[in-house]
């Protein structure tokens, strides 16, 4: 249990190194939890600073998801070893929700991070690249359709969900609740992006679908 603790620590400490925060420092101490939405997701540093700033920022928190999984699990510690009574899979599902955590609540930061939706993806795309193409047009259809970023990160993680299920089960059910745990997770750090759509005060991304179509807003 020792080394299960250490591992998700280390990859929580991995997760709390929030790229929004570490290219803001490059560039010359912008912090984007002070503008637009206050998240220090990608959305928001795509609205307030500009494509080239988003793109190093999901690089950095897509990148880390896929760094705690292939080097923290198997990573031999000193004094410790690897547990012969653990099992590998929990460990890498523990380094992986380690990571996510740590994104969204980052220790080096204040705990106030974002909400897990690229480091969720860096870890799924390394345990199934096949579900990202599912993954990625669920989350592209309803960004389309309706111009909301929340709602579709929500729904990509259901969707994960729904493909793990169908292609993982019954042989893989440590897989299938893992992406059950994250799915949960990301829908509780949208809770705020909920409550703003049922009262019709979520901002949009872009213009939805439906909106361009009939004229409307």
């Amino acid at each position: 249990m020792i080394e299960l603790g250490l591992k998700f620590t280390l990859a929580y400490l991995l997760g709390s190194v929030l790229g929004s925060l570490v290219v803001g420092l490059i560039k010359g101490g912008v912090d984007i939890r002070s503008v637009g939405s206050g998240n220090a997701g990608g959305t928001n540093a795509l609205r307030t600073q500009g494509r080239w700033f988003a793109l190093w920022v999901m690089v950095i928190d897509v990148g880390k998801g896929i760094l705690a999984v292939i080097v923290i699990p198997p990573l031999i510690i000193p004094g410790v070893g690897l547990d012969p009574q653990i099992d590998r899979g929990l460990v890498l599902y523990a380094a992986a929700i380690g990571a996510i955590v740590g994104h969204v609540f980052p220790v080096w930061f204040g705990f106030r991070g974002g909400k897990g939706g690229a480091t969720a993806a860096g870890v799924l795309v390394y345990f199934a690249p096949a579900a990202a193409v599912p993954v990625i047009s669920a989350w592209l259809a309803i960004v389309v359709l309706t111009g909301f970023v929340g709602l579709a990160t929500m729904i990509a993680a259901l969707a994960a969900v729904a493909y793990i299920g169908v292609t993982r089960l019954p042989e893989e059910h440590g897989f299938f609740l893992f992406a059950c745990i994250v799915a949960l997770l990301l829908i509780y750090t949208h809770r705020g992006n909920i409550r703003r759509m049922l009262n019709g005060t979520e901002s949009r991304f872009a213009r939805p679908l439906f909106g361009r179509l009939s004229g409307g807003k």
